[in-house]
């Protein structure tokens, strides 16, 4: 049997879910002691309901959730700014992450946790796995870094505005293939990340360059770029090199489990 694996990124629909249980109650930016446990209660049993509905609709045959380290991760060794600013996950719910795992659990999906690993290079790693035996994923998540995997075994689908992300809304978003995107990135920036990219180069230039030559290497070694682009590029090479390597979803991460260990019990 074809084998269908959806990986959820956890923190994604969680905060996500988090962030609209928490609006409501929000008063001059704070919660009450008792406020805050009944938005918890409530993000449980919606982030619980979510993963029923991805299940119900996706029919997968394996699955899992899987989350971010504790411990910083390989690009903050090595670029300290990463993600440096980005509002942090409220104290009260990190502390109760293990109660939403047993929500989730409820519900036939087991969650994980690597120990010093962003969940993006955990889902990349096991997306291009299952990918390379012809099975077939779908990754639940909002994050546009999952994008960049795309191809004829791997799906991305937003649960939140129900819709798979595909090649068209790359296209029309972007205005490049889903193989471009990591070079796009390295050009531009990342905001959401803190990634910087080379200053002065926007997405309509980026995407420009990249239809006219079609990678970055092809772009650096170009003699008929526009000068003023040109200089932009020399003076922001080496953070461009970065950029490309801090988006790049790392592919080889020791998993420590296997297909059998996410089956769903209910196939």
């Amino acid at each position: 049997m074809t084998a269908h694996v959806v990986l959820i990124d956890a923190l994604n629909l969680i905060r996500r879910i988090y962030a609209v249980q928490e609006r409501p109650f929000l008063l001059n930016n704070e919660l009450s002691e008792n406020t805050k446990q009944q938005v918890l209660h409530n993000t449980a049993q919606a982030s619980a309901t979510a993963v029923a509905n991805i299940l119900e609709f996706l029919m997968p045959t394996h699955g899992v959730a899987v989350f971010d380290s504790e411990q910083p991760c390989w690009r903050y060794q090595l670029y300290p700014d990463y993600k440096k600013g980005r509002k942090k996950m409220p104290e009260h719910l990190a502390t109760k992450l293990s109660d939403i795992q047993d929500a989730l659990l409820s519900k036939g999906i087991d969650s994980i946790e690597p120990e010093e690993d962003e969940a993006d290079d955990v889902i990349a790693t096991l997306a291009i796995k299952v990918a390379l035996r012809n099975q077939k994923v779908t990754i639940v998540s909002t994050d546009k870094c999952f994008l960049s995997l795309i191809n004829e075994n791997i799906q991305v689908y937003d649960y939140f505005n129900r819709r798979f992300l595909d090649d068209n809304y790359i296209e029309q978003k972007f205005s490049v293939k889903s193989n471009q995107l990591i070079d796009l990135w390295a050009l531009t920036g990342d905001s959401t990340n803190k990634i910087p990219g080379v200053a002065g180069i926007g997405q309509i230039t980026a995407a420009e360059l990249i239809k006219d030559y079609g990678s970055v290497n092809a772009i650096l070694a170009a003699d008929k770029i526009k000068s003023s682009v040109k200089q932009k590029l020399d003076q922001g090479q080496d953070m461009l090199k970065l950029s490309h390597q801090l988006l790049t979803l790392k592919q080889n991460i020791p998993l420590g489990f296997n297909l059998k260990d996410i089956r769903l019990m209910t196939v």
